[in-house]
């Protein structure tokens, strides 16, 4: 991680060449565009606090700390200053708590209770509605899991073109190195790769420019994100890459513009006269099918069972599971791109975290395992014909635990993933576009807030 003076010097440094990039390549309007996005900065600034430098430490009370801390700020300020990218030293103006709700080391009950302690729903209705986008993403893949299944095919074969396409292979690895010449881009990449994290405005233009201004394929792209981002989850950035294209809505694109971006990073950057805007949406023979009923959850029947923990659920004492636990196992994460990532040491010290929390909550021993010899041998050894998880939406965990149920019926023990009622509520309403989940939140969140 980068430390608050390294950060410093960076974005000094950063400002300062991009100003005299501006000044030698862009004209004369470049310099009065940076002064009006640096004015904005300064009207509307993100709180400078503790809540500016973020760490990302894997633990459940790192990120209810984090969730205490920003909830004050979740109404007016976070939709006045939520689409600004003030740089990696200076994450106040939004949560970042996306790496501990993709885990669920935190629920998203718990935080919207913490902002609805301070906030009205109609003054934290932007935070809240960024909260549902994610239970969104995964409501609509797991009603049509095809559009994973595609994605996954045209990656593969993109990947297998690579082996023969000299120029798309050097091209993707100029893009991939942050070596394109385009310094937010650049900047992007690094930030990506180094931290794990991007704002959520800069993923926006840095899959725009992806896709439009170098010409790179999506699903290459969306690949890359996944590989590195703490929060990835199969559903958010595949069908998020895809909005991006104009393929999930057809027709309607996201196209990056310089005078956007100069505006929300404060006057860090302006890439004017190096994006294509005029870029027109991707087209596809793919078709994805329109929502199938969402498979059924699992129901507990024995008196007492095994609990099987997976990177997907790390709160396991709050699924209503219904019987007793007698031991726990972990099941070990998969490395995902480079092994160094921080992705992947993240997702390993989280699940650490989880394992010594499943200990004290449910005084259980919990082992390790890998496979599903692994969990039948638990299994037996525990005497119990059911193993509980928490239920992992289409994905590469989901995959996983389909595979390991078949293989654990076969010997006569039932894999039961218990789906926890916020996505019983909400995963029926992914059934079209947001806005129709987004105009019922007013009544889902008062139906939570009453209990």
């Amino acid at each position: 991680m980068l430390d608050i003076q390294e950060c410093q010097i960076k974005s000094t440094l950063s400002c300062v060449l991009s100003a005299t990039t501006d000044s030698i390549l862009c004209g004369p309007s470049a310099p009065l565009m940076r002064i009006i996005a640096m004015m904005q900065a300064d009207l509307f600034p993100a709180p400078a606090n503790d809540l500016a430098q973020m760490t990302w430490v894997p633990t459940r009370a790192a990120g209810l700390a984090r969730l205490s801390a920003f909830a004050p700020n979740a109404g007016a300020a976070y939709a006045r200053n939520r689409n600004t990218d003030f740089g990696p030293c200076n994450r106040a103006n939004v949560s970042c708590l996306s790496p501990y709700l993709a885990r669920r080391m935190i629920t998203e009950e718990e935080v919207l209770a913490a902002v609805l302690k301070y906030h009205r729903f109609s003054g934290a209705e932007k935070f809240i509605q960024e909260v549902y986008w994610r239970t969104y993403w995964k409501g609509w893949l797991e009603m049509r899991p095809q559009v994973l299944v595609q994605f996954d095919r045209e990656r593969l074969a993109w990947r297998t073109k690579l082996e023969t396409d000299v120029a798309l292979k050097a091209r993707l690895g100029r893009a991939m190195a942050g070596q394109t010449g385009i310094a937010c881009f650049d900047a992007w990449v690094h930030e990506l790769v180094t931290l794990g994290w991007l704002h959520n405005h800069a993923r926006m233009w840095f899959a725009s420019i992806w896709i439009f201004t170098l010409g790179l394929p999506w699903q290459l792209g969306a690949d890359f994100f996944y590989k590195h981002l703490l929060d990835g989850d199969a559903a958010s950035n595949t069908l998020s890459w895809r909005w991006v294209g104009g393929l999930h809505t057809k027709g309607k694109h996201y196209l990056a513009r310089a005078s956007n971006i100069v505006t929300h990073t404060g006057g860090r950057f302006d890439p004017t006269g190096q994006l294509f805007e005029g870029a027109l949406p991707l087209i596809e023979d793919y078709q994805a099918p329109g929502p199938a009923g969402l498979p059924a959850a699992g129901v507990v029947s024995s008196e007492k069972v095994g609990l099987l923990i997976t990177g997907e659920d790390l709160h396991p004492v709050s699924l209503e599971i219904g019987a007793k636990v007698v031991g726990a196992a972990a099941l070990s994460p998969v490395a995902i791109g480079p092994v160094s990532a921080p992705r992947n040491a993240f997702s390993h010290a989280a699940m650490d975290d989880c394992v010594n929390r499943t200990h004290d909550d449910f005084s259980v021993e919990v082992v390790t395992a890998s496979t599903a010899s692994d969990l039948v041998d638990w299994a037996k050894k525990l005497g119990v014909r059911e193993i509980v998880t928490g239920y992992a939406a289409t994905g590469l965990v989901g995959w996983q635990l389909r595979d390991l149920g078949a293989a654990l019926a076969k010997e006569q023990i039932k894999l039961v993933q218990i789906r926890r009622p916020w996505d019983n509520k909400t995963w029926p309403l992914a059934t079209g576009g947001f806005f129709k989940l987004k105009e019922k939140l007013p009544n889902l969140v008062s139906k939570l807030v009453s209990g």
